[in-house]
């Protein structure tokens, strides 16, 4: 990677180094890469700080935040919006959903493509086999399944939302109870799913949730508004070394 400069401050590279351990990216030069981002961005919200006087010195993060709270106003959010906004997404406004669930893990490397798509066919063979009747899950886990649980007739117990990995869950999570028809996908592999009990998913009342969906806006809207003042400052300055994209939310923690 070049010298990454903003105004001609030079980012040391062993800060990239330090604050890429720190981003979730698979490989290492896309991990320096977003870390070399998130100082730039940084750098910039310091320097503007400094213009205007806050103190950089002795507390960095606290002028930083005096600076978006002086520069960024905080968006009101009307009950109107709430509404819309309950109405518009009621999936997402039910108690929690948890389903018991028995699974056979077929293993495969998320970048083996060959052994993915032999994992995947021999999952479509094992719910033929079950739906069939030939054997059940419990006894077909026990033979071929690679989770642990396989010694347990591969019953997982109940799961819930962030209690696995979250491509699962996305899956299984809406399922309901009997064997799934179609093989689920996650990194570890394929998973031939049967749900045996689900509870929860019913809906939540505006007034339940009205307050958690005015925080939300909010914290979205200040988000997108935080984006573009970091936009227009990277617009107004000297960056070399690294291509600046601002996404929705602010790059800095």
């Amino acid at each position: 990677m070049s010298l990454v400069t903003v105004n001609r401050v030079v980012i040391p590279d062993e800060d990239i180094h330090y604050e890429s351990a720190r981003v979730e990216e698979r490989g290492v030069d896309e991990r320096r890469g977003a870390a070399a981002r998130q100082l730039v961005v940084r750098e910039l919200l310091r320097q503007r700080a400094d213009e205007i006087g806050l103190d950089t010195e002795n507390d960095t993060d606290a002028a930083v935040d005096a600076l978006l709270d002086r520069e960024v106003p905080k968006p009101e959010v009307d009950d109107a919006a709430c509404r819309r906004y309950y109405e518009a997404n009621p999936e997402r406004f039910c108690t929690p959903v948890t389903v018991e669930v028995r699974h056979i893990l077929l293993a495969a490397p998320p970048d083996d493509v060959g052994a993915r798509a032999r994992a995947e066919e021999r999952a479509d063979e094992l719910i033929k086999e079950a739906t069939n009747g030939d054997e059940s899950i419990g006894a077909l886990a026990a033979k071929h399944s690679d989770c642990p649980s396989a010694t347990d007739g591969g019953h997982l117990g109940a799961v819930g939302r962030g209690q696995t990995v979250p491509e699962f869950e996305d899956v299984v999570l809406r399922l309901e109870p009997g064997l799934a028809r179609r093989p689920v996908e996650s990194r570890y592999g394929f998973h031939v799913v049967e749900v045996i009990a689900r509870e929860g998913g019913e809906p939540l009342s505006y007034d339940q949730v009205s307050h958690l969906i005015a925080d939300y806006i909010r914290e979205r809207s200040w988000r997108r508004a935080v984006s573009q003042y970091i936009g227009q400052l990277a617009a107004d300055a000297e960056i070399e070394g690294v291509d600046l994209e601002v996404p929705d939310s602010p790059l800095v923690q």
